[in-house]
């Protein structure tokens, strides 16, 4: 809220000097999970807005695309081979970084969950890749898979 903050200021300055504002636009704000984060609700956050406005009466313009479709989709790929090496080992999967190009773009982490039966086997890490021949195409590092949720 410290930037809203700061603009309201700002508002207030402008107001001083006869241009008032009809709206502002504070963009997204609402934070998605993604691994542990606890983001605020909605509800919390138009809460912390309006007492921030206070009794100003411009409008206050919202862009939560994320929270509304941040977490709408999913990737159902399948493990085509399993490449065991030294110190790591690989799960080649279906799907590559053009399916999802965030984890390869920038490290952004997605979860990997398996949609088959767990089995009763010790849990291995995995670096999850697709099969482009890229280094950057990869969906996970350094996950923990059992053997028999692959296909190797």
């Amino acid at each position: 809220m410290a930037a809203l903050e700061r603009v309201l200021l700002l508002v207030d300055r402008l107001a001083e000097q006869g241009l008032l504002l009809t709206h502002i636009n504070v963009g997204g704000g609402l934070g998605i999970r993604y691994r542990d984060e606890t983001p605020p609700l909605p509800s919390e956050y138009a809460e912390v807005l309006l007492r921030t406005l206070g009794n100003r009466t411009c409008k206050l313009l919202l862009e939560p695309g994320r929270v509304i479709v941040g977490n709408a989709g999913i990737l159902l790929t399948r493990v085509e081979y399993l490449k065991e090496g030294g110190d790591r080992h690989f799960a080649i999967v279906d799907a590559a970084m053009n399916d999802l190009l965030r984890p390869a773009l920038y490290g952004a982490w997605q979860e990997i969950v398996p949609v088959m039966k767990e089995s009763d086997l010790l849990s291995q890490s995995y670096d999850v890749v697709g099969p482009v021949c890229e280094t950057g195409d990869f969906l996970g590092k350094e996950r923990a898979l059992r053997r028999g949720d692959g296909g190797g």
